[in-house]
């Protein structure tokens, strides 16, 4: 989202807590729109969705670093700031029990029969199809975003934030500041080492971790796992979640950030290698500890950039690493879109009695295998940028 770094930015001007509870309103407005949108009517349907993409879209921007900013500062002024990495610990593994509940509810309320047997337990004589279990999910999803606004309208600002968008000429002053803001925040970034390695270092990470989370359904079929599986193997990377943030918060705590750069980056290499040979059914361990990692990083980068960023642009610097992680797993689905062009023309070339399905398992077989070499030389080429932006700064803050 191009929109994340100017409402971050306009969060650190107008107040994190008024554009919290402007995502609370927009997220319950965005799954109204599902909830009752019409079937019958398909252009009617369509302009819904597409309300619904918009709404969505600003969602995700106006809560981009705001949150995450308010919560550090409160504990700040509130507490004791060391005590961070217990809140993030805490924060993953309800994050983790969600999913879960979630992997699980999910799957019930889609199924018409049970859904049916639930509705006569209760004393409701209620047919129940297919077309009426459709939107339960989204009527699910309603209870947390109504939960979101309230709160939201609970928090307070702790902040210093005097300018609010009570008429149109502050308000435009606010939308200015933010841009001021937003240039004086990525100048901040680019001139301080430890923040645009990490922030660097992250995207490489994300991005890739993520465009294999994104297949890993073609992946799972590969080594042999059945279909009714794929819900439970998330529910188990869930479940990981439950307990990774603990390990992650005494890493952070009593080792450099070089020492776990070093740990996860041993992680991700051996999931993505392991993962090239798809191994049946074993196969599935390297791609858990991938999967997996996607904890650690996130735990690492929410505790090392919060410790390094100033309280009057903290949410405009998690905006642009929001920004940046978008805008990476955008370049790496475009590369491996034109990867994945040259892999098919090859094949089809070298191997032309091959065809649909099992020229696709083909070509991804073969395009897994250019994960680890882009990973490897991706990190390589940003060591050398690390080791030159140390070497050239005059800024030697060390972050542990």
């Amino acid at each position: 989202m191009l929109c994340e770094v100017p409402s971050g930015a306009l969060a650190d001007i107008v107040g994190r807590r008024n554009l919290l509870i402007f995502t609370g309103v927009v997220m319950v407005l965005e799954m109204a729109l599902l909830a009752f949108a019409p079937r019958e009517n398909i252009d009617i349907l369509f302009l819904f969705f597409l309300a619904n993409r918009i709404l969505s879209g600003m969602a995700e921007a106006s809560a981009s670093g705001a949150d995450e900013a308010l919560a550090y500062d409160s504990l700040s002024k509130e507490g004791n700031i060391k005590d961070w990495g217990i809140v993030l610990e805490k924060q993953m593994r309800l994050q983790s029990i969600g999913f879960i509940i979630v992997m699980v509810l999910g799957g019930m309320v889609y199924d018409p029969g049970l859904m049916g047997k639930a509705f006569r337990l209760l004393g409701f004589d209620i047919t129940v199809t297919k077309d009426v279990t459709l939107r339960f999910p989204v009527y699910l999803t309603m209870i947390p975003a109504i939960l979101t606004l309230i709160t939201a309208l609970m928090m307070k600002e702790v902040s210093n934030h005097k300018d609010e968008c009570k008429d149109g000429a502050k308000c435009v002053n606010a939308v200015t500041d933010a841009l001021k803001l937003t240039i004086q925040a990525g100048r901040w970034i680019l001139n301080t080492p430890f923040v645009v390695i990490a922030i660097l270092m992250g995207l490489i990470f994300d991005s890739v971790i993520r465009m294999i989370i994104t297949m890993s359904s073609q992946y799972y079929r590969m080594i042999e796992i059945p279909e009714a599986m794929f819900g439970i193997i998330g529910s188990a990377v869930a479940m990981l979640g439950l307990f990774i943030p603990t390990v992650a918060r005494h890493l952070a705590q009593h080792h450099t950030p070089f020492f776990n750069l070093c740990l996860i980056t041993v992680l991700t290499m051996s999931g993505l290698i392991g993962m090239c040979f798809f191994f049946p059914i074993f196969g599935l361990i390297p791609a858990m500890l991938l999967f997996s990692n996607m904890y650690f990083i996130g735990f690492f980068l929410s505790h090392y950039l919060n410790r390094a960023t100033n309280s009057d642009q903290r949410a405009t610097v998690l905006s642009f690493k929001g920004l940046c992680f978008n805008l990476g797993y955008g370049l790496i689905g475009i590369l491996y879109s034109i990867l994945l062009s040259f892999l098919r023309a090859e094949n089809q070339h070298l191997k032309p009695h091959l065809d649909g399905e099992a020229l696709k398992n083909v070509v991804f077989m073969d395009s897994m295998v250019w994960f680890p070499w882009y990973f490897g030389l991706s990190l390589a080429a940003l060591m050398l940028f690390a080791a030159w932006k140390l070497k050239h700064s005059h800024e030697h803050k060390r972050i542990d």
